[in-house]
Parts: structure tokens; C-alpha cells; sequence
């Protein structure tokens, strides 16, 4: 694939796996528009030369015009990417009492919802490109969690919120197949990001032996790479793909 072709944006590109996988498109050529909360995703993208979108992404009109941005910015859109989301944990019912409902509704909202706000705007835009000579027009791509299988004690809203993205590819690409836009969803396993890099070594040192081969954290840009080869791929449609290195939650 010539990438210097490719129009791509990139939720929650800050940090963490949505940095990296806007970092090894960029390295590939293609334009990258970062959409985040956190301004500072506009030094992130001054410095790999790509463009920038403050966003809300449970906001409706925050994505409209964030999408709208970076559709602007490029002269065009071909892929988006779902990188936004916060990891939470909290019980069910918990030595305070049940998990205050808000706290379940806001992990949705951003980790689910957020991802089929974008995702329907982006697929507004990409519909109007020309389609190459399998009919294709853009390509779709949201992260999902190993957490939507195997979900552990503490994880119901983060599961509950993954299951979703899971649900969410093949129906999602059976409704945009006329526009011929692919959906796709990747369920990373436990990666080495700035996030668990806060909880420190002996504890990475720990989830690390849970690793079947090789025995190690992901790296964020394997997940970049990962999601590059997808666009490449045109016979990748409405699946899951699990990058974990054969990690099944206990």
C-alpha cells in the first residue's frame, strides 16, 4: 500500500497506544490528524509533523467538528482510528456500597460510545471517496481489550464497555459494506504505556509472567504496527484481532 495516500485519524493520540500508532503511520507517510482531549496532543503532532483536533469524544458536536477538522486538514479522509478510552476498576459492589452508577455510565460513554461517535462522522466523509478497484473507501478501526473475554474482579464497566467494541465490528461492517468502509477491532493484551508504567517496574515485572511467548508487555508500536498492516489488508473485515502474546486473564 502507498501510505503517502492515506488520510488517518487518530483518537486519544496524546500517549499511550494511540501515540504510537499515529507515530508509525506518520514514519509510513501518511497524514495523520491526532484528536484528544489533552492539548498537548497539539506538540505531539507539531513534533511528528502531523495535524492536530481538540475533542470530546462523548460529545456529539465536539466529534462533528473535530472529524470535520481534520477531514479539512488533509483534503480528505481514508481510516479512522479508536484509540481514546480510560481503564477503570471498582466493583461491583464494593465496602462502600455498589459502584455509583455515573462511574458505569461515564466508562461507557467514553470507551464505547465515544468510539461509535467517531466512527459515524469518519464514515460520513470516507463514503464520498472514490472507490479503488474493490470498491473499498476507507477502513475503520477500534480497540477493543482482552478484558471484553476474560474480564477480571473489578472490570465490569471496562469489560462491559470492550465487549461492546467487540460487538460492535461485525454488525457495523455489514451496515457500511455498501459504502464500501471495512471494520475492524483489535483486543490488545497488557501493554507497556505510560499509564501502567505509573504502577512500576515490579509490578510490570509481575503481569509480564502471565505472557505466554514471548514473555514480555506489548510494546505500543507493536499495536501501531499491527494497525497499519489492517489498512494494508483488504480482506480484513468485521473481526477481532487479538495482540496479547497468548495472555489469557486469570
Amino acid at each position: 500500500m502507498d501510505f503517502s495516500q492515506q488520510k488517518v485519524l487518530v483518537t486519544g493520540a496524546a500517549s499511550g497506544l494511540g501515540r504510537a500508532t499515529a507515530t508509525v503511520l506518520r514514519d509510513a507517510g501518511a497524514q495523520v490528524t491526532i484528536l484528544d482531549r489533552d492539548t498537548a496532543g497539539q506538540d505531539v503532532a507539531t513534533a511528528m509533523g502531523a495535524y492536530f483536533a481538540e475533542v470530546n469524544v462523548t460529545d456529539e458536536a465536539s466529534v462533528k467538528a473535530a472529524v470535520d477538522k481534520a477531514a479539512a486538514s488533509m483534503n480528505g479522509l481514508t481510516a479512522a482510528i479508536n484509540c481514546a478510552g480510560i481503564a477503570t476498576g471498582e466493583k461491583t459492589l464494593g465496602r462502600d456500597g455498589p459502584m455509583p452508577l455515573a462511574n458505569f455510565k461515564r466508562t461507557i460513554d467514553i470507551n464505547l460510545i465515544g468510539s461509535f461517535n467517531v466512527a459515524r462522522d469518519a464514515a460520513v466523509i470516507m463514503a464520498q471517496n472514490e472507490p479503488d478497484e474493490d470498491g473499498l473507501r476507507g477502513a475503520i478501526i477500534n480497540t477493543a481489550s482482552v478484558a471484553a473475554f476474560e474480564g477480571q474482579k473489578g472490570q465490569t464497566s471496562y469489560a462491559a464497555s470492550k465487549g461492546g467494541i467487540v460487538g460492535l465490528a461485525l454488525p457495523m461492517a455489514r451496515d457500511l459494506a455498501r459504502d464500501g468502509i471495512r471494520v475492524m477491532a483489535i483486543a490488545p493484551g497488557i501493554f507497556r504505556t505510560p499509564m501502567l508504567e505509573g504502577l512500576g517496574e515490579d509490578v510490570m515485572t509481575a503481569l509480564a509472567k502471565d505472557v505466554v511467548c514471548p514473555g514480555r508487555l506489548g510494546k505500543p508500536s507493536e499495536f501501531g504496527e499491527l494497525a497499519k498492516f489492517i489498512l494494508s489488508a483488504p480482506y480484513l473485515n468485521g473481526s477481532v484481532i487479538r495482540l496479547d502474546g497468548g495472555i489469557r486473564l486469570p
